[in-house]
């Protein structure tokens, strides 16, 4: 599946199927789910279902489900870019030599 050539419906639905297979998996209820998210079963439904919800719903049915790797891109930091990776590394360069300065003023 395309992620980006789907629509925002598409990709809600295919998040509910994936969320509804990984508890059947677990064998886990809806009513279970539900109940340890701290959340109604017709949230839980309206998820595995495909239907709007909110964020922090789907991070309880995740953290329930033990799934929260499925955010891991959101949660970590980016990447340092090599722009900024070379001026990290030149400020932490220790100097090897003296600089060629004058120190005699008669020269």
């Amino acid at each position: 599946m395309d992620i980006y050539a789907s629509t925002d419906k598409a990709i809600l639905k295919a998040i509910g199927a994936k969320i509804r297979k990984i508890r059947l998996n677990m064998d886990i209820s809806q009513a279970k789910l539900a109940h340890d998210a701290n959340i109604s079963i017709s949230v839980v439904q309206k998820i595995e279902r495909g239907e709007s919800y909110n964020f922090p719903n789907l991070i309880r049915v995740l953290r329930m489900l033990h799934s929260l790797e499925m955010l891991e891109q959101f949660y970590s930091e980016d990447p340092i870019s090599p722009v900024a990776m070379a001026k990290l590394l030149k400020q932490t360069h220790k100097k090897q030599r003296a600089s060629k300065t004058n120190t005699n003023p008669l020269w």
